[in-house]
């Protein structure tokens, strides 16, 4: 199996690139080629092996939930011509991640765990442990940093700051809460709960558009519904289908993308695991199965399937 690390095309009419953590960007004018690649990160740190059949999964779990959330909020997606590939609009990506969560986990779990009960400006309150449904799903957002680590954020502070207007603020709270609950109702239909996830919206002509991924395990958490409930009873890790576990490898290995610490050995049989694990995750997601490709020539198909969509 190849994984595909990076692309390093060249195209006619070609107007600019961007290299992001996971993703290689071809810009066209006001139209633009996201290559989904394997490369995987964690604690906003790239970790040094691709990880095969990762973008294609990404791709199109993403690609299925755009097209089932276009109703509810315009999307940047034009086509999917490639399993690895999305041709869309160009947005200017407003600074700011909307985090939206339905449940105490994973940083908001620690940071409560650490006695704060204000986060991004919202109050929870006391009594909650850890994977408790919060009496409402909460907007956390975060800073999107280009380089380093994204930070907490609070409404007022995004509009003190003026990152982003308030009557687009106030639209990106619609959509975001929205787009949850939608979420949910598909989760629950695989027999899944959405516990967090998070959103980015971007400007094209004026309209705020969805951008980059969306309900994929990378960006979102997910909890198998059957059990739920009483593994929180029995005070017991809820069984999650997320990058979670990706994580938790790390911490276990002395990684939290921290100054000094330095990524455990990658081996072969680490990749291989981490590479099932995203096949089942697409599975779980979508209700199918991922089907099987050459892996021949992956960089040459991806290369041709947008030659093919912006001529």
């Amino acid at each position: 199996m190849q994984s595909i690390k990076e692309t390093h095309f060249n195209f006619k009419g070609q107007t600019g690139f961007y290299r992001g953590k996971v993703r290689d960007v071809y810009y066209f004018g006001d139209t633009m080629a996201m290559v989904a690649s394997d490369r995987i990160s964690a604690f906003d740190v790239i970790l040094p092996e691709a990880i095969p059949d990762k973008g294609r999964v990404l791709n199109q779990i993403a690609a299925k939930n755009l097209e089932a959330t276009k109703s509810l909020v315009p999307n940047w997606v034009i086509s999917t011509p490639d399993p690895n590939v999305t041709i869309g609009f160009k947005c200017e990506p407003f600074p700011v991640e909307m985090v939206v969560r339905g449940y105490l986990a994973g940083h908001a779990a620690r940071e409560y765990k650490a006695g704060r009960r204000t986060i991004c400006g919202v109050t929870l309150p006391e009594g909650l442990k850890e994977n408790d449904k919060l009496p409402t799903p909460i907007i956390t957002p975060t800073t999107k940093a280009k380089v380093g680590h994204d930070e907490d954020i609070s409404r007022e502070e995004i509009l003190k700051r003026g990152l982003v207007t308030q009557k687009d603020y106030e639209q990106l709270e619609d959509y975001t809460l929205k787009l949850y609950a939608k979420g949910c109702e598909m989760a629950a239909a695989r027999g899944l709960i959405l516990v967090d996830t998070k959103y980015e919206f971007g400007k094209h002509n004026g309209t705020i558009y969805l951008i980059d991924e969306v309900h994929t395990p990378d960006s979102s958490r997910y909890f198998y519904n059957e059990g739920y409930t009483q593994r929180q009873e029995r005070n017991e890790p809820q069984k999650q289908l997320s990058k979670e576990f990706v994580r938790q490898w790390l911490i276990e290995n002395g990684f939290q993308g921290k100054d000094g610490q330095k990524i455990p050995e990658m081996t072969p049989a680490i990749v291989k695991s981490i590479s099932e694990r995203y096949q089942e995750l697409y599975q779980q997601v979508t209700g199918e199965t991922l089907a099987p490709i050459s892996y021949n020539s992956i960089l040459e198909r991806i290369e041709q399937s947008i030659v093919k969509s912006i001529n």
